[in-house]
């Protein structure tokens, strides 16, 4: 599908204009947005304006990392949205040139819907152009970050609040986050360093009254990747504290069990030299031998267990 907003000398907007109107000397600028196009829609970047190549590949092949390249007479910018569903990354591609932008994505993006519905109710258009267009593109769709990201917080927050190392579920959780702010940092990171490049370039057509706009855009992806930052390291301390919990239950249940089995030790020691059967041996004749020896291991386990007291062994249990 393609989408024609222009402007013509008299700042009247003109909706879904053709092709062909675009090239009548009356057009001040305009804005071609090309959304799941065809094979015969995508010839537009060639047959009409003439991209580069190597941009219209990067455009119709694999998904590519958010830069920015220069051209003779336009710019080609790679961004990322995301889904929110399952922070799956989509690219949206523009040309930026001294009086359009060509906005070009394989999928549908609700933000580009969003922006061209508001255009098309815009009552100042005089004080709109190719500049202002691209920069409402990009901070739409940086926008949508912030929901993504607030959301896995609030995930990180019940975890913390609800964390027991005996729910096996904690740690399951708290990996599904981990691998959801990758996601997100190998998105964020890169669109920093594109408007990074945008706010530090002197060859795109940005006055310095509109570089501030870009600025902006870039404080919020640094403020973004500080944020996802934040919660890496908190997850990392719940895994942490997880692993660590878990080791100390371990360590209790074997010093529990140590205990034990320090305690019976002499007592099958005991148990087994009187279940040898010699017949040379008096105790098992004497009337009183059983009674004694129960009497002796009785008392050694009772020992045993107070000297264990008094050692401290059983203050952590």
């Amino acid at each position: 599908m393609i989408r024609i907003l222009a402007v013509d000398d008299q700042n009247k907007l003109l909706q879904n204009p053709s092709i062909e109107e675009l090239k009548t000397t009356n057009i001040k600028w305009y804005w071609i947005d090309i959304s799941k196009p065809t094979v015969s829609e995508s010839a537009i970047l060639t047959d009409y304006f003439d991209f580069h190549p190597l941009a219209v590949e990067d455009c119709l092949y694999y998904l590519q990392r958010p830069k920015l390249e220069y051209y003779e007479d336009h710019s080609f910018f790679v961004v990322h949205a995301l889904d929110p569903k399952n922070l799956e990354t989509h690219e949206v591609d523009m040309f930026w040139g001294e009086n359009f932008v060509v906005s070009f994505h394989l999928v549908d993006i609700p933000e580009i819907n969003q922006l061209w519905d508001t255009m098309q109710r815009v009552k100042t258009i005089s004080k709109i152009g190719p500049a202002e267009i691209f920069h409402k593109i990009l901070d739409k769709i940086v926008d949508t970050y912030f929901p993504i990201t607030q959301q896995i917080e609030d995930q990180i927050l019940s975890i913390e609040s609800n964390f027991n190392v005996s729910d096996q579920t904690v740690i399951q959780e708290t990996f599904t986050v981990r691998s959801e702010l990758i996601k997100l940092r190998k998105t964020i990171i890169p669109m920093r360093e594109l408007l990074y490049r945008i706010t530090e370039s002197k060859r795109l057509p940005i006055t310095n009254k509109k570089m501030v706009y870009f600025h902006d855009v870039h404080d919020h992806l640094i403020k973004l990747s500080h944020m996802v930052e934040s919660s890496r390291e908190i997850t990392s301390e719940i895994r942490d504290n997880y692993i660590s919990l878990n080791s100390f239950r371990m360590n209790r249940i074997m010093k529990t069990l140590t205990v034990i089995t320090t305690i019976f030790m002499p007592l099958t020691f005991i148990a087994g030299v009187y279940g040898m059967n010699f017949e040379n041996m008096p105790e098992l004749n004497w009337q009183y031998g059983y009674f004694t020896i129960l009497g002796v291991m009785l008392s050694i386990g009772v020992f045993m267990i107070l000297w264990f007291i008094r050692k401290g062994w059983f203050k952590d249990n």
